[in-house]
């Protein structure tokens, strides 16, 4: 799934295509892209907007419009934008939507799994839904290691899972958690209201400059992330540790593990990132419910 290194190169590329242009042409073409409403009504509500600045709040893309509405984009797993200045795009079978610009180029906007959402909105509700949704932006100047431990210090769960909940950072997915984690020398099943201090402020940095990184390669290219010119990102190319399993470590060279956590693969270093609470493993291994009860709590 693109995570905020993916949208906000997506965002970069597309600002100056999309800014102070208006949509004349919109064709969606696949109905589960604007569920529960019609995409029809949707594309004839977008037709005519001018767009004031292309934004991004976690892993939203958010095209704000002149008259204070918002286009939130979300590309899920196999979601991805292609810009097209000369309005000839190539034929593709996973193509959901077309947005013509007044300038004459296309904006397509294609899907494999058909996960990805756009959801128009109107001035007072822009805000309002992203902020109920997602956390603080981890690579604005003003966030702190303060800010994440007000998020952490209640959380029982392992610190791999609170990272991946929206609310506690935006834009943190399953791939820059693994890469902050490492960076920080902390173990993803350690509990979140267990992290020291300093082992905060390590979480912090580790998110900041895993995401940063990431941004600074264009976002990685897995399987379908592609920029809107239809190139690959780069990040992939420098992970330290996701996907990497059997690998050196290359702070301390042991073989790069992976486990599962928060119920996604989760690749990590036994020899830098400890397991440090002993009475966190034991209560696992002496709480751990039945067979029956585990399934009776699906």
């Amino acid at each position: 799934m693109p995570e905020l290194p993916e949208v906000e190169t997506v965002r970069r590329r597309l600002a100056p295509a999309l800014e102070g242009r208006s949509f004349d042409r919109v064709e969606i073409a696949d109905a589960r892209l604007t569920r529960p409403l019609d995409p029809v009504e949707v594309a004839r509500e977008l037709e005519g907007e001018r767009v004031q600045v292309v934004d991004r709040r976690g892993k939203y893309l958010i095209v704000r419009f002149e008259s204070g509405r918002a286009l939130l984009i979300h590309l899920r797993m196999t979601g991805s934008l292609r810009h097209a200045p000369n309005g000839e795009l190539e034929e593709d079978p996973h193509r959901r939507a077309v947005v013509t610009l007044d300038d004459g180029s296309d904006v397509a906007y294609r899907d494999v799994r058909r996960f990805g959402t756009w959801l128009l909105l109107e001035p007072s509700e822009v805000d309002s839904y992203v902020d109920a949704r997602v956390g603080r932006e981890p690579l604005d100047e003003a966030y702190r290691a303060k800010h994440l431990a007000e998020r952490l210090h209640k959380r029982r769960a392992p610190i791999k899972a609170a990272l991946l909940d929206q609310r506690t950072v935006a834009g943190v997915g399953n791939i820059y958690a693994d890469e902050a984690l490492w960076r920080a020398q902390v173990h993803p099943l350690t509990p979140a209201h267990e992290l020291t201090p300093d082992d905060v402020k390590a979480v912090h940095k580790g998110v900041r400059e895993s995401l940063r990184a990431g941004v600074r390669r264009q976002g990685s290219t897995l399987r379908d992330y592609q920029l809107p010119d239809g190139s690959r990102g780069r990040a992939q190319d420098r992970f330290k540790v996701y996907g990497r399993a059997g690998e050196p470590c290359e702070r301390c060279g042991t073989p790069i593990d992976k486990i599962r956590a928060a119920g996604r693969g989760t690749w990590y270093c036994p020899g830098c990132q400890v397991l440090r609470t002993d009475r966190y493993a034991a209560s696992r291994s002496s709480s751990r419910p039945s067979r029956s009860r585990r399934q009776s709590s699906v």
